[in-house]
């Protein structure tokens, strides 16, 4: 798959291309459903297929107060792409001048003269351009006088972004699987902690995930550190040792491995939900409970499969 960082450097084919355009958050099953169609019509019609993306959430920019965390920064979501089949990958840059262009100059001088759209593969509810007066109808339009067919795609029931993320926020990892085609994953550098857990007998790797990137409920996890090293995942505000006014962390211990990880790019994979955060009167109740979530994210993971 080819990536582009500018609509107005990627040089179209000569023939034409199909082309979806979206946030693409978490490249889900129902994105992958889309772009499925997309490829089948772009091979059909003999053009290349390219997915038109943003750099950020345009909610961000548009509507920052009330702006969903994200299931994937942005090198993930071109990673998942790449894994759909699709030609080109185009990343536009969102911002407040984007937000403020009329639906029609967006048609003309980025879907028709950049990208060079012959066909335009879009889902039934979208919208684009300022106040998103763009939508399906305004495309047939446009797609009459400037040469190019619109197809809508029907959304697969009950698989979007928001339901993931409703999922996810209540610790329900296994059922956000599902409906992403993979297991949710974290990704960050691995931090210097307090250390505790190395006091503990339990060290674990503390990742630092982006504050805009959406955190499974707090509770204690089985997954996949670096989608091979299983691992026992705690994400909370450790209400043993700290008040309720603590930052969430992401902690991972590494069943069966010694090693030095701090500043280390990591992968954190959730494949199910073990037990909920809890606080315990000492520390000797704690370290038992540690070790009986070591033996059963032994027992989870025993034939899950590994995220990557």
């Amino acid at each position: 798959m080819d990536v582009v960082t500018d609509p107005a450097t990627f040089v179209a084919p000569a023939a034409g291309t199909a082309v979806t355009i979206g946030a693409y958050d978490g490249v889900h099953r129902g994105h992958q459903f889309v772009i499925g169609e997309l490829r089948r019509l772009a091979a059909a019609r003999g053009f290349e297929s390219v997915v038109l993306t943003f750099d950020r959430h345009p909610a961000a920019v548009v509507r920052p107060e009330s702006s969903p965390r994200l299931l994937t920064d942005l090198d993930q979501k071109i990673e998942v792409l790449a894994t759909t089949g699709v030609d080109h990958t185009v990343v536009m840059h969102f911002d407040e001048a984007r937000a403020r262009e009329e639906p029609d100059d967006f048609v003309r001088d980025v879907l028709v003269g950049a990208l060079g759209a012959r066909v335009v593969v879009v889902g039934e509810d979208f919208h684009f351009g300022r106040r998103r007066r763009g939508n399906v109808a305004l495309l047939r339009d446009m797609g009459a006088d400037l040469g190019f067919e619109v197809v809508h795609v029907a959304l697969l029931p009950g698989v979007s972004s928001t339901a993931i993320r409703r999922l996810v926020e209540a610790g329900d990892v296994a059922g956000a699987a599902d409906l992403l085609g993979r297991p949710l994953e974290l990704r960050g550098v691995v931090e210097r902690g307090d250390r505790r857990g190395r006091e503990l007998g339990y060290p674990t790797a503390n990742v630092a995930v982006p504050p805009d990137v959406l955190l499974p409920a707090p509770g204690i996890y089985a997954g996949w550190y670096d989608g091979r090293q299983a691992a026992a995942i705690s994400v909370g505000r450790r209400p043993t040792f700290h008040d309720g006014s603590s930052p969430v962390v992401v902690e991972a211990y590494l069943l069966d491995f010694e090693g030095d990880l701090y500043g280390a790019p990591a992968r954190v994979s959730f494949v199910r939900r073990l037990r909920d955060e809890e606080r315990y009167d000492s520390v000797d109740a704690l370290v038992a409970q540690m070790a009986k979530d070591v033996a059963a994210t032994r027992d989870a993971l025993g034939g899950a499969v590994r995220a990557g």
